[in-house]
């Protein structure tokens, strides 16, 4: 059960279509790659620093999974940094390294050497779980949109766009999770992608209003009688609208139909990682809550749920999985099944 012959920081993917899961990095330092474990730790790093609670919840699955994770998030992460910094450079500029990183990491999956120092543990993941290259074509795709689309003028326009950048992280994570039957479990994951996706959205309004972004639909802003100079004027002033505040509100009613058919994908997970989901489902559900109790006011404070929250949430998916109520037991926990 050793690592595979190759590095991949120096060899791509060639040859690691058997490779092992990353064992806990900490522990096995001695045995892995150095340039792969570096890229491992780098995800981590990113992941710790950018996702605090989907990294709580990272830390509730078996050791050798908890990296696979770090790097789908690490990945996710780097592209949403070169759209987003709009200190870095103009939309050209950033659509022009996008699309050059993205082909290094294409150029990586056909085998090609990488030089970069997120690729090397995707790549690993990748190929360790037979990852589906076209859910990150998806997902790059969404993250080219965000350089020129900033309006959606309805929800399924809205849809389309968070099928790349949410749903599909859904599908994605799915092989490192393990379900009973990946296939009835594909469709409450991407639910679960776009519930926790509308939730960014809802409670970051202010901050892609500094990007002149909307993310909440054309449509629905008219319904209500709400402008975008009446988000910039409610994020100027640090107050919003009763019209916005039920805008607001009506879309929280959409996010938690995507929370409800997440649902009944929780139960097809095993043990640790049934777990894992469920606490990050509860913690990041209940920004919902936060912003609820700010009278769906998502400008006088940015929605965060409280430490103590959230240490009370983790410890009730824990103890669900020791009164047995996520019954599926982990296959493999903590060992290195070979793919």
């Amino acid at each position: 059960m050793g690592w595979p012959a190759r590095d991949a920081g120096s060899a791509g993917t060639a040859g690691l279509r058997r490779a092992e899961p990353v064992l806990d990095l900490e522990a096995a330092n001695a045995a892995v790659p150095v340039s792969l474990a570096a890229s491992y730790r780098r995800c981590q790093d990113l992941h710790r620093h950018h996702g605090r609670s989907y990294y709580l919840a990272t830390r509730l699955l078996p050791a050798w999974k908890r990296p696979h994770v770090h790097a789908l998030y690490g990945f996710a992460r780097h592209a949403d940094e070169i759209v987003d910094r709009t200190d870095t450079g103009t939309p050209a500029e950033r659509e022009r390294r996008l699309r050059d990183w993205s082909g290094r990491f294409l150029a990586g999956l056909g085998g090609e050497a990488v030089d970069d120092p997120l690729l090397p543990a995707l790549l690993h993941t990748v190929a360790t779980f037979d990852l589906d290259p076209a859910d990150f074509a998806a997902f790059l795709d969404s993250m080219a949109m965000d350089l020129t689309v900033r309006r959606y003028a309805d929800y399924p326009a809205l849809l389309s766009y968070m099928e790349g950048s949410a749903a599909v992280i859904g599908t994605l994570m799915l092989p490192i999770l393990g379900p009973a039957d990946p296939a009835a479990a594909r469709e409450p994951a991407r639910q679960l992608g776009l519930a926790f996706q509308l939730t960014n959205f809802l409670r970051d309004v202010a901050e892609d209003l500094t990007r002149d972004r909307v993310y909440l639909p054309q449509d629905d802003l008219t319904r209500f009688g709400v402008t975008t100079a009446d988000l910039r004027a409610a994020a100027t002033g640090g107050r919003a609208t009763p019209q916005i505040k039920s805008l607001i509100a009506y879309e929280i009613t959409r996010a938690r139909a995507h929370y409800a058919a997440a649902m009944p994908g929780l139960d097809l997970l095993p043990g640790a990682s049934q777990t894992c989901v469920r606490a990050a489902y509860l913690v990041y559900g209940a920004i919902l809550d936060e912003i609820e109790r700010a009278d769906h006011d998502v400008f006088t404070r940015r929605a965060v749920v409280p430490t103590h929250r959230r240490a009370r949430l983790l410890a009730q998916a824990l103890l669900a999985h020791r009164k047995g109520t996520f019954h599926n037991a982990e296959r493999q926990e903590g060992a290195l099944p070979v793919v």
